[in-house]
């Protein structure tokens, strides 16, 4: 054997032997891994449900340098390749960090402590919401549902397509407030008006709902004045923290992962400050079922200063303000599936995403998307919806029955 064999021999031993390592410590997931070389390896004796293609061995020392960000970075610019369902890749590779990493709970509490002391100022939450919001709206038109509904969808029927998913999920938010016609309603981050539009619509309710992005506020006036909805809902292009208006009901869906930890007690303060003693309030946010920090290549690519709050985390809303929090529930399942329908559009449109924007963007769109179906499939995400009201209302629902359709007619 030449000595050019043997050193060809070594370093395909190393190559594997640091990527099994890598394996090992995401939990050894049920794939197979191919070097650029053309090499390839099962990292477990299980069938792969996909393939994880090194196409250069920079992607091995960007993944040891940081795993998060360096895997997404490296898929983004195509260092790193798929080869197979990406889906089920990601819902393998998810499932297995979250198996292995058992993290302590105080450890994880304390970062998520560190990552969110960081406050999140006007101009800072600006510049948030600007990085991902204003993409343009013929990108989301691309794969989102016919009112632009960018949260959880509600599948209140197995066969629910996902457009009826969404109209599902905005009366199902609009029954847990127990909307009346007449009332003024407060909505913050009302992304392209979809719900507020619908509470007037449908609720007979007066509506002003706040955004930071000008896109979407843009989009959704006009949407108000095509509907002749205008004299009913107000769209303000501005952060929360401009409320000043009282109201009956006080609605946020999808907001809080922006706010920043920071921020949780001064927005409970705010909502104190505007909601009625009789009125009620919802807030829908994604969640964690401990407190830990979010994921580095979300908040590096995707969403800069968000938090993804525990549900403990979000009492700090609604505790300093003795808030009585009335029901809790979790729809996390509903979003995986959400997630993965967006993702099938998105998959779908990705020649002329590309066109708009180039390929890189392209993966990195598919990566968000299907790392949260698998966040959520896997329980490393959650979706709270909780409902509260101020302390001593006691007109208040004895049941759940007011949640769900049919439940007026039957009265």
């Amino acid at each position: 054997m030449s000595v050019e064999t043997r050193h060809v021999l070594g370093e395909r031993s190393f190559d594997r032997s640091v990527i099994r390592w890598i394996m090992k410590s995401v939990g050894n997931p049920r794939i197979s891994v191919r070097l650029w070389n053309g090499d390839e390896f099962r990292v477990t004796e299980a069938r792969p449900v996909a393939c994880m293609e090194f196409r250069s061995r920079r992607a091995v020392f960007e993944l040891l340098r940081s795993p998060s960000v360096g895997f997404g970075e490296c898929y983004s610019r195509g260092l790193i390749d798929i080869h197979g369902d990406f889906l089920a890749f990601a819902n393998e590779i998810t499932a297995a960090i979250a198996e292995h990493r058992d993290n302590s709970y105080n450890a994880s509490k304390l970062r998520s402590l560190l990552h969110a002391m960081r406050r999140n100022s006007l101009q800072r939450s600006r510049h948030n919401v600007h990085h991902h919001y204003d993409l343009g709206n013929d990108f989301y038109k691309l794969w989102l549902d016919e009112r632009m509904v960018y949260t959880c969808a509600y599948y209140d029927t197995p066969a629910a397509t996902l457009d009826e998913a969404q109209v599902a999920k905005l009366d199902h938010v609009c029954r847990k407030l127990q909307l009346q016609p007449g009332q003024k309603v407060i909505e913050a981050g009302c992304g392209w008006g979809a719900l507020a539009l619908h509470m007037a619509e449908h609720y007979g309710v007066n509506v002003t709902a706040y955004n930071n992005s000008r896109e979407q506020v843009a989009y959704a006036r006009e949407r108000a004045t095509a509907r002749k909805l205008d004299d009913r809902v107000t769209f303000v292009e501005d952060d929360y923290r401009m409320i000043d208006a009282r109201c009956d009901a006080f609605v946020s869906v999808g907001m809080l992962e922006h706010v920043g930890l920071a921020n949780f007690r001064s927005l409970g303060a705010l909502i104190k400050r505007v909601l009625k003693p009789d009125g009620f309030g919802l807030v829908h946010s994604i969640g964690r079922s401990f407190p830990n920090r979010t994921d580095s290549w979300i908040t590096k690519h995707i969403f800069p200063g968000g938090h993804i709050p525990s549900l403990s985390e979000m009492m700090s809303v609604f505790e300093p303000q003795k808030f009585s929090v009335l029901d809790v529930e979790n729809l996390r399942p509903h979003y995986a599936r959400t997630c993965a329908t967006w993702l099938q559009n998105f998959e779908a449109e990705a020649d002329k995403v590309a066109e708009m924007y180039d390929e890189e963007f392209v993966r990195m769109w598919r990566l968000y998307l299907a790392g949260s179906s698998a966040g959520f499939e896997s329980g490393t995400l959650q979706l709270y919806q909780v409902v509260f009201t101020p302390r001593g209302n006691n007109d208040v629902p004895w049941t759940r029955h007011y949640q769900y359709p049919g439940f007026a007619e039957a009265r």
